[in-house]
């Protein structure tokens, strides 16, 4: 419990009584059990992500969207607590909007991510649960960071966050070529998350891909990974299966 504390202009927590140093924070959210991963590459960014939302072993929702639309040259991935991302997305969001009204002109990408690093470092220490990815276009070209609740920052050319990470990075890194075309790197990353929900119990639902290049982005796919299963996997009848159809075929 946080006793009086209240959440600040910003929100963050401010204090009207002490607090004592063993006091925990606890998080009824769903504590990264999350998976969404993004690829950077010659003609873009491709962005893709699960739906399902998870608290402990409980599965809460299978259509999540885990895609934050923060301006329409630029995205955001979610995964950590459902409040603290969404909130700091739609903050970073207005602030995106507030420079480009000021100045006459789209933030940039590398902007945006370190604007968000400033205001998560900030409130570091105070229990939010943040992982996330920005990725778009500016004057310079595709961009792409990874950001977390503590401050850091990355730049990378391939990210990939959430309990199904090590699944999804397996795929990306033995699939990606930084000269790919649009339609192999939206393979690459719809199956990455294929392979992470197969294996990680905290990830499914609707694998979902969008394109962020030179004219903004653009949502190319959202596939049931039930279906995705089968589509990898497809059912060939048995030997014997196959016999008794020949038997009773006329």
């Amino acid at each position: 419990m946080r006793g009086n504390r209240k959440w600040g202009n910003l929100g963050g927590w401010t204090d009207n009584s002490p607090k004592e140093d063993t006091e925990e924070f606890n998080f009824s959210e769903e504590d990264w059990n999350q998976l969404n991963k993004m690829i950077g590459y010659k003609e873009g960014v491709m962005v893709a992500t699960d739906s399902r939302a998870s608290m402990g072993g409980y599965i809460s929702s299978q259509s999540v969207k885990k895609i934050i639309e923060i301006n329409p040259y630029m995205l955001g991935t979610m995964a950590g607590g459902a409040a603290d991302r969404q909130f700091w997305h739609r903050n970073l969001g207005i602030k995106c909007r507030l420079h480009e009204l000021a100045n006459k002109r789209r933030i940039y990408v590398t902007g945006a991510s370190k604007l968000l690093a400033n205001i998560l470092y900030s409130y570091r220490g105070m229990g939010l649960s943040v992982g996330t990815m920005i990725a778009g276009w500016d004057e310079t070209g595709p961009g792409l960071y990874y950001v977390d609740s503590e401050g850091g920052r990355l730049k990378g050319t391939r990210f990939s966050v959430g309990s199904g990470s090590p699944y999804a990075y397996g795929v990306l890194d033995s699939g990606y070529k930084y000269d790919m075309s649009v339609e192999e790197a939206s393979e690459l990353a719809r199956r990455a998350i294929y392979h992470a929900t197969f294996r990680d119990g905290a990830s499914g639902g609707v694998a979902s891909v969008y394109y962020v290049g030179p004219t903004g982005w653009k949502k190319l796919s959202g596939d049931d990974v039930g279906e995705l299963h089968y589509h990898y996997n497809p059912v060939t009848p048995s030997t014997v299966e196959q016999e008794m159809v020949e038997a009773a075929e006329p």
